[in-house]
C-alpha cells in the first residue's frame, strides 16, 4: 500500500492536471511539479509544492510519476530518451499516465517500465473540469492489479468511479470508448438547443426537463447550460477532442470496426478548428448548428 507521505510528481499543469495535482496536496501528499511553462504551475508553487528543473530531476525524485499531457507525442518525449521518465524514476516507482494517448503506447511505456522494474498504469480521466476540480473523475486503469491496488487510496483523493479494466492499455481502449459515446452526444445537444429556439421554447427550461429523462447526459446537463450562456471556456479543449477521436479511429481501423457517429463528430469538430475555435471548450460546436 502507499505511503500517505510518499512524494507524487506530477507533469502537466493544465486544466484539468492543476486540479488534480491541487486535491492530491489537500490530501496531504507532498507534491513535485514540472511543466514546460513554470506559470502555469504558480499556483500549487504558491501553496506548497515543490518546483522540479526536468523531466528527469521529477522522476528521481518522486515514488509516483503522473503524466497528464497533450498528446501521445508528448507523452513519448516525457517518457523516453535521456531524460525521460523511464531512464530516471527509481526501480519499485509507479507512474500513470492519464493523458488519453493511443492503447498500443501505454502497453509499450507497460513493456519497458517492467524491464526496469517500474509500476506502469495507463488511467485516463473523464468528467472534464469540473470533475477535477471535484475530485471526482471518472478513472479508467489499465496495468497491474497490485500496482492498482496500491494506488487505489491516490485514485480515490481524484476520482470516485475508478475502474481496473484489465491489463496495460486496457484503461486507453475504454477512454475511446468514452469519447466515441460523447462524440455522437455532443451533436445530439447541439441539434437540441437548436432545435429548441427554432421552435419558439424556452432552451433552459427544455433542459429542465430533458436532462433528468432518457436523454440525460454530462454533456447535457453540464455543457448545455454553457452553450446557454455562450460560455465557451475550454473545460476541454477541442484541439484535444480532435485528438482523441482522431485515436479514436485509427483504433477502432484496427479493429475492424466502422465508426460513422465518430467520423461525423470528427469532421464537424475539424470545420470548428478551421474557425479559429481549437482552444474553446467543446461545446462550441453549437455554433456550426447556430449557422445552419
Amino acid at each position: 500500500m502507499l505511503s500517505t507521505d510518499a512524494t507524487i510528481g506530477f507533469i502537466g499543469t493544465g486544466v484539468m492536471g492543476k486540479s488534480m495535482a491541487r486535491n492530491l496536496m489537500n490530501a496531504g501528499y507532498p507534491v513535485n511539479v514540472y511543466t514546460r511553462t513554470k506559470e502555469k504551475s504558480q499556483e500549487l508553487l504558491d501553496n506548497g509544492a515543490k518546483w522540479m528543473e526536468s523531466v528527469a530531476e521529477l522522476a528521481s525524485n518522486s515514488t509516483v510519476i503522473i503524466t497528464m499531457v497533450g498528446y501521445p507525442s508528448d507523452v513519448e518525449e516525457v517518457y523516453y530518451g535521456e531524460d525521460g521518465i523511464l531512464e530516471h524514476a527509481k526501480a519499485g516507482s509507479y507512474t500513470v499516465d492519464m493523458t488519453t494517448s493511443k492503447p498500443s503506447l501505454a502497453k509499450e511505456i507497460y513493456k519497458k517500465a517492467k524491464e526496469k522494474e517500474i509500476n506502469a498504469l495507463d488511467a485516463p480521466v473523464s468528467g472534464g473540469d469540473i470533475g477535477a476540480k471535484t475530485g471526482k473523475l471518472a478513472i479508467m486503469v489499465g496495468g497491474n492489479e497490485e500496482a492498482f491496488a496500491n494506488l487505489l487510496p491516490l485514485f480515490e483523493v481524484i476520482g470516485e468511479n475508478i475502474i481496473l479494466q484489465g491489463e496495460a492499455g486496457a484503461g486507453q481502449h475504454t477512454k475511446m470508448a468514452n469519447q466515441i459515446t460523447i462524440a455522437s452526444n455532443m451533436i445530439g445537444v447541439c441539434e437540441s438547443i437548436v432545435y429548441a429556439k427554432k421552435a419558439g421554447l424556452n432552451p433552459e427550461s427544455v433542459l429542465k426537463s430533458i436532462t433528468t429523462g432518457a436523454a440525460a447526459s454530462f454533456s447535457l446537463s453540464k455543457l448545455g447550460p454553457r452553450m446557454l450562456q455562450r460560455d465557451f471556456a475550454p473545460g476541454f479543449y477541442v484541439k484535444h477532442f480532435i485528438k482523441d477521436m482522431t485515436i479514436a479511429i485509427e483504433s477502432a481501423e484496427e479493429l475492424g470496426l466502422s465508426t460513422p457517429g465518430l467520423s461525423l463528430s470528427l469532421k464537424l469538430y475539424k470545420e470548428l478548428a478551421e474557425k479559429g475555435e481549437q482552444d474553446s471548450g467543446t461545446q462550441a460546436l453549437i455554433k456550426l448548428f447556430e449557422q445552419g
